[in-house]
């Protein structure tokens, strides 16, 4: 799937996307908190919240938001599931020249967007949310999940473009100008959205803001074995794509 280059695109806009399943316990308080930190900033935005045909009310939820601000959209995807196709479905729906992306239930801070934002406007092309650079961010977490977390980093390491090469390329809190990934074909499978676009995206310049990853608040997780089978998946995609780039090949 292939978003726009970004020419002709307003500038110092952020398309915010937000993906939900059954998220009805989350998704209004974190939508109060997202604007509470944006409004702040004094800067345009949209909030678009793509939503897999949730079995819950996380869609009235979102509509009743939408009535009062016009920058609230909820864009329903039937028959589709996957978080990378939803974030590359909602940057669809957003005019924006900044693209970003976070969790709805509640893991991801959005006390740290006004963070992510000056990253980006210091001349950054991404800023990432990250667990691993600040010392404490995966605390609380049991011995297997770590080990499972920092294994599944670790290997990402060899495809990774030297000099722009980041600690939590798993991360589901980024953001990014659009140019980065004008003219790149992204695929809407599989949950690890970021590490594709670091790899085959133009990405020059990289920063790492560090986080405390938080507890979910409501619902249940979406981990299964079908997202370790399409990160693996990613991973042999990914692999052939550094190798190309390795040997100057297409």
């Amino acid at each position: 799937m292939q978003l726009p280059d970004g020419e002709g695109i307003m500038s110092d806009k952020l398309g915010l996307v937000i993906p939900t399943l059954n998220e009805e316990g989350n998704i209004g308080p974190l939508l109060d908190r997202v604007r509470s930190n944006l409004n702040a900033l004094h800067t345009d935005y949209d909030l678009v919240v793509v939503d897999d045909d949730s079995a819950d009310k996380t869609g009235a939820v979102v509509q009743k938001y939408s009535m009062s601000d016009s920058r609230i959209r909820l864009v329903v995807r039937r028959g589709c599931r996957g978080l990378a196709g939803a974030v590359i479905y909602g940057w669809e729906h957003t005019d924006a020249n900044l693209l970003g992306v976070m969790d709805a239930d509640l893991q991801h801070p959005p006390e740290l967007l006004p963070a992510l934002m000056t990253a980006i406007e210091q001349g950054h092309d991404m800023a990432i949310a990250s667990r691993y650079c600040g010392g404490n961010g995966i605390e609380g977490w049991n011995p297997v999940r770590r080990a499972i977390s920092t294994l599944s980093t670790w290997i990402t390491v060899p495809l990774q473009k030297p000099g722009i090469r980041v600690r939590d390329p798993l991360s589901g809190f980024f953001m990014l100008r659009r140019t980065c990934i004008g003219g790149v074909c992204l695929q809407p499978e599989g949950f690890k959205l970021l590490l594709e676009i670091l790899v085959r995206g133009n990405i020059r310049s990289v920063v790492e803001v560090p986080y405390r990853f938080g507890l979910r608040q409501a619902g249940k997780s979406k981990a299964n074995l079908r997202v370790g089978l399409d990160y693996l998946q990613l991973l042999g995609r990914l692999s052939r794509n550094a190798f190309s780039r390795s040997t100057g090949s297409a």
